[in-house]
């Protein structure tokens, strides 16, 4: 019993919303791993956002961000998607956290569904930009993450595989360079998604997320207008 109890000690610390997340995330990862080991070659389109089905499975524009459909997508998720979102449950609470991850998850969807219906219009390929990508995963509410943290706490030092140092406030930026090279190199789906999302999360948390206050009587604001947090500073001196 002694073994058993330190994993399900940390399991119960972990805030509900993280832990039930995280839980339907292996859940439906591995869901999607069976399907695919039994028939290969079939598309799930009521777990994964596909644009030419999504219409007839809605909930895929949410539900898709709980599926991984490869064994290192899923690893690397884990290790970095629970640990940031418990931050911001315990900094947040319960409800802004379930905010927050609904619209940086459902937004970047929406705009990549209406993005490959416009490529589709523009140029007939049926076969790639309708039924040929499969939106998923969790990059876009990763992204969402780090802007988050530059938000919070934007001058913070991180290490990357021990010895890379850098600004919270510079892994953004670093992401979305990294998205829009996969894109220019034909990876459109789902590389895309982090590019939307970093749009998304930007202006939830700038304009709309709502922020109470410690002092007496709790005072809600909406968003944050600081000049430290416009959209002009997440680029370079030389282009603001």
């Amino acid at each position: 019993m002694a073994i058993l109890s330190t994993p399900l000690q940390y399991i119960n610390s972990v805030p509900p919303v993280t832990r039930f997340f995280t839980a339907a995330t292996i859940a439906s990862s591995t869901l999607y791993f069976w399907i695919r080991w039994t028939n290969p070659s079939a598309l799930v389109p009521y777990l994964t956002m596909v644009p030419g089905t999504s219409l007839f499975f809605p909930w895929t524009f949410a539900t898709s961000a709980l599926v991984e459909i490869s064994v290192i997508e899923l690893i690397v998720t884990l290790l970095v998607v629970p640990a940031s979102l418990s931050y911001f449950e315990r900094l947040w609470g319960t409800v802004e956290t379930v905010k927050f991850i609904v619209v940086c998850v459902t937004g970047p969807n929406i705009i990549a569904f209406a993005f490959n219906w416009i490529e589709f219009v523009a140029t007939r390929d049926t076969e790639l930009f309708l039924y040929g990508m499969e939106y998923h995963g969790q990059m876009a509410l990763f992204i969402s993450l780090l802007v988050a943290f530059t938000q919070v706490i934007p001058e913070h030092q991180v290490q990357i595989l021990g010895f890379i140092k850098v600004r919270v406030k510079r892994l953004p930026m670093a992401y979305l360079t990294f998205s829009t090279v996969m894109t220019l190199f034909g990876l459109q789906c789902p590389y895309i998604l982090i590019q939307f999302g970093w749009f998304v999360s930007w202006i939830y948390l700038r304009f709309y997320k709502r922020n109470v206050s410690d002092t007496l009587g709790g005072v809600v604001t909406y968003g944050d207008r600081s000049e430290t947090f416009t959209l002009t500073s997440w680029f370079p001196p030389f282009l603001q």
